[in-house]
């Protein structure tokens, strides 16, 4: 465990690495080009290296240089890999990897955590099943481990059910482009966390492969297509800058993140307006977003496009003034955490009132004291509340090494908030 240390933070500019969701989606992209594909800026951390271990399983080359990452796609051809695949707790993997396995030879089975073994999957098993897929839960209940049955994949016309995760769309747009007759899928419910979609797309895009869609409902991508090798780089992580962010909002301090602008895919870029609407000072430029602190009000905000960056904004509304309601929220219960629990159990450790009503999370701002923060090993849960302990005294992280998910540098970068490091 680690004590926050409650010191003066300074104005700073800070520097996130690359964002975890278009690592993943790059890297499988990459392993189905027709060709070596450079990768500058790629987030190497634990839930990427299941998604890349899992790829070299299944017949990819990578290879790890200090000018980038370099993977040699095969065209869609893999190898067969008889062993069962552990994925951790990485849902972004076995959601995705579960679709990509369908293009596969023979039988593959992934595994991961006792945490991902209680995540639903069922609805992307529904939809692969649908287009002649063998795609299962080996429990019988809806969560991983999986079995997916490889081979040649005709594709055809799909209705999928989103509304607990939109990376059960991703994945299936992702293997479209090498089925036979093409997808066309249909969204009946849903869905949530719509910017992923928008990113999944975009790198889709980037690699050559046409997508038709009618906004959120309706997508239709033709068969016979290939991943275009080349160079590509990953865009700084809008989640991990929101740390930074909030940091500046409950703390009064100038905080710059560079590298990522408005005009970013990823939809966690928006949660700096989000703290402008609670009194913060927010400016776009072209090269990052600056935020400075400000008196804060509780505000109403529906954040079911922004799923990840919901426990920092209600750490961040525990110093309002007033009642924060977030609306829309329900699907954190699945996250690597039961995440909505989670966070009114930490904040109501540390005097906040905060409780969830039917799909919304509400917070009223007070006067929070120290507790010893249990992390759920939660990268989220330990780096926002970490954030808390900038003003708070006497806050503890517990297990602060599950940060190493998604952001293995993140004490060093925090540290270097402080106007005197002890370090």
């Amino acid at each position: 465990m680690i004590k926050i240390r409650t010191d003066e933070i300074r104005d700073t500019t800070i520097t996130v690495p690359g964002s975890k969701s278009y690592t993943h989606r790059t890297l499988i992209a990459a392993a189905l080009s027709n060709g070596e594909c450079l990768i500058n800026n790629w987030l190497d951390s634990e839930d990427t290296r299941y998604t890349l271990d899992a790829l070299s399983r299944f017949g990819a080359r990578i290879e790890k240089h200090p000018d980038g990452l370099f993977v040699y796609g095969r065209s869609g051809d893999m190898n067969r890999y008889d062993s069962p695949m552990f994925i951790g707790n990485s849902g972004t993997s076995m959601r995705l990897l579960t679709s990509y396995a369908a293009l596969g030879k023979g039988r593959y089975i992934l595994s991961g955590s006792e945490r991902m073994h209680e995540r639903p999957i069922q609805h992307l098993l529904d939809a692969l099943q649908e287009i002649g897929i063998h795609a299962v839960s080996l429990k019988h209940d809806g969560c991983p481990p999986v079995e997916v049955i490889g081979g040649m994949v005709s594709g055809g016309e799909v209705h999928m059910n989103c509304s607990l995760s939109s990376q059960f769309l991703s994945g299936l747009l992702l293997i479209a482009p090498y089925t036979e007759q093409g997808i066309k899928i249909h969204v009946t419910q849903g869905p949530v966390s719509k910017p992923y979609i928008d990113m999944t797309i975009d790198i889709m895009s980037r690699f050559g492969v046409k997508v038709v869609r009618d906004g959120y409902g309706y997508f239709e991508i033709p068969g016979g297509q290939c991943y275009r090798s080349g160079s590509y780089a990953v865009e700084p992580d809008a989640s991990q800058a929101g740390y930074f962010w909030a940091a500046a909002a409950i703390t009064g301090a100038e905080i710059k993140v560079v590298g990522i602008t408005i005009n970013s895919s990823q939809g966690d870029v928006r949660f700096a307006d989000v703290l402008g609407l609670m009194g913060c000072n927010v400016s776009h430029a072209s090269d990052g977003i600056l935020v400075k602190g400000g008196n804060l009000s509780g505000i109403e905000v529906d954040m079911a496009d922004m799923p990840d960056i919901v426990p920092t904004l209600a750490m961040v509304a525990a110093f309002a003034n007033g009642i924060t309601r977030i609306k829309n929220v329900a699907h954190l219960k699945i996250k690597e955490s039961d995440r909505l629990t989670a966070v009114i159990n930490e904040l109501t450790k540390m005097g906040i009132f905060a409780t969830s009503e039917k799909d919304d999370l509400l917070i009223t701002g007070g006067s929070p004291h120290g507790a010893v923060i249990e992390t759920y090993n939660d990268h989220r849960m330990a780096m926002c509340f970490a954030i808390a302990g900038l003003v708070v005294p006497g806050i503890v992280i517990t297990n602060e090494t599950c940060v190493e998910k998604s952001f293995p540098d993140f004490w060093k970068v925090f540290d270097g908030l402080y106007k005197e490091s002890e370090r």
